[in-house]
């Protein structure tokens, strides 16, 4: 073999073979999960746009890329409207561990949304949020009772009422105690009162070592609700089953302690897990221990981090955004003017119309769940395209609250904005349809609640005003608000 054959080889071997398994590692998701698609119809299905990535991974690595290497989580959807047009909204992906498509349009979002029984719930972690939780994959009539007691039970004109005389002393003590310290970090602070509230509401559970162990361990299933489903040691989802198993065991002995007292034995506590223990359906069953134990940990899941990173959001943009800040003190020292103690009722709170400007604002570039998941029970089709069955829907619902086409200058804290009403199909912060998610109000009254107590009484100013964000598995700065804070 002379020389410019040897050459001619050497080149084929270590320049052609590593070209031809990128190409087989490219194509070979499309081959795995279209290929089968194409059998069935016959050889022909048209399908979403987009690219179903990397065996194992899917889209995995350049979702991380943007929403952690990049921190532009944002450029994650616009990549795919530049690279395969803006269409109706759809493309198809891998991510999580599942082919999908994702919905980020506010027409095909409505689409999904809107038809619960052909499109339900179906979060890829269901392990840590339970699987006869209301916040998972519990449905028919079933999920109906559920879900009715639990709306009533948190969202209700009388629920909200007791609920903002439960939580008003503590946020209140709270910030004299912040004012004390002087310079604080703001999300474990907010973080600190929002779980003592939950934990009473919901359990009856005071600020101790027992609420201090249940913190914790949701702080790791939060980690793993939105990560890859690898059950290995020293990854997230690995360590938010641990988290899992241990809160679901705190929650489990108070749930046995109940069972066997006697009703004279009992407080009257009026807590959510009370409410669920005596819940009948139409035949008087009861809910089983596991029924009771999923969902109470799955609403701590939904209430806990969103009230916490949106009220955490609110102290960031109220900092930046002085002029806003004054309009709502005016607002809130004009209530105070006409009351008598230091607390304000849910009427109060529903006449406060700029504080719930600020509120809804907050939550609309907080973006807690940048998307949620459905799953296809059948073969649909939208606007001409194929919707596999048994493929994941996600809603991408962050698009919609970032998009200029929505909002205009949609990334300004601009509470001003809500004198009007958003286009429709635009603000999907709770999600929509049958699944909203049923502590929306209680989220945005205490909210409004902490906002009120902060306007009439404290200052703070943002230590590091330049930080960055971090985007999973919620936005916050990388310096979680580090803030001097006092009276006024």
């Amino acid at each position: 073999m002379d020389i410019d054959s040897e050459t001619w080889w050497f080149a084929l071997v270590f320049g052609g073979a590593p070209l031809l398994i990128w190409v087989m590692l490219k194509w070979s998701n499309e081959i795995r999960y279209i290929g089968p698609l194409k059998l069935r119809y016959g050889g022909y299905i048209k399908l979403p746009p987009g690219n179903m990535g990397l065996p194992y991974f899917g889209e995995m690595l350049i979702f991380l890329w943007y929403f952690k290497i990049l921190r532009r989580p944002d450029d994650f959807i616009l990549s795919k409207r530049q690279r395969y047009g803006e269409g109706v909204g759809l493309y198809r992906t891998c991510l999580f561990g599942t082919p999908s498509i994702i919905s980020c349009s506010p027409a095909s979002n409505k689409f999904f949304l809107q038809q619960d029984d052909s499109f339900p719930i179906s979060w890829p972690s269901v392990e840590l949020l339970g699987e006869s939780s209301v916040a998972a994959v519990a449905s028919g009539k079933a999920h109906t009772r559920l879900r009715s007691y639990v709306s009533n039970a948190i969202n209700s004109p009388d629920a909200l009422k007791r609920i903002v005389l439960v939580v008003q002393p503590r946020i209140s003590s709270s910030l004299q105690l912040w004012a004390d310290k002087g310079t604080l970090n703001g999300y474990k602070e907010i973080k600190k009162v929002t779980f003592a509230n939950i934990g009473k509401m919901f359990a009856n559970f005071e600020p101790g070592p027992v609420l201090d162990l249940l913190d914790g361990y949701f702080v790791g299933i939060l980690g793993g609700v939105r990560a890859q489903r690898t059950n290995v040691p020293g990854t997230a989802y690995h360590h938010a089953l641990k988290c899992r198993k241990s809160a679901t065991d705190i929650f489990r002995k108070e749930l046995e302690s109940r069972r066997v007292q006697r009703k004279s034995e009992i407080e009257e506590r009026n807590d959510l897990m009370d409410g669920l223990i005596n819940m009948k359906d139409e035949q008087g069953k009861q809910l089983g221990d596991e029924e009771v134990l999923d969902n109470i940990v799955s609403l701590v899941i939904a209430g806990y981090e969103s009230t916490t990173v949106a009220s955490m959001w609110a102290l960031y943009y109220l900092a930046k955004f002085p002029d806003v800040l004054q309009k709502l003190r005016d607002e809130n020292n004009a209530v105070t003017q006409n009351k008598k103690g230091d607390f304000i009722t849910a009427k109060d709170i529903s006449e406060l119309k700029y504080t719930n400007k600020v509120v809804e604002e907050t939550i609309r570039l907080a973006n807690i769940a940048p998307f949620i998941f459905r799953l296809a029970k059948e073969d649909t089709e939208y606007q001409g395209y194929k919707i596999p069955k048994d493929w994941g829907i996600i809603i991408w619902l962050r698009h919609l609250h970032t998009d200029p086409r929505n909002y205009n200058d949609p990334m300004s804290f601009n509470p001003d904005r809500w004198n009007g009403s958003a286009k429709p199909g635009t603000f999907q912060v709770f999600g929509g349809g049958a699944r909203i998610c049923a502590g929306n109000m209680l989220a945005r009254v205490q909210i409004a609640i902490f906002l009120h107590h902060l306007a009439i009484g404290y200052k703070w100013e943002l230590i590091n005003p330049g930080t960055k964000i971090s985007y999973l598995p919620h936005p916050k700065p990388d310096d979680e608000l580090q803030i001097k804070f006092g009276r006024i």
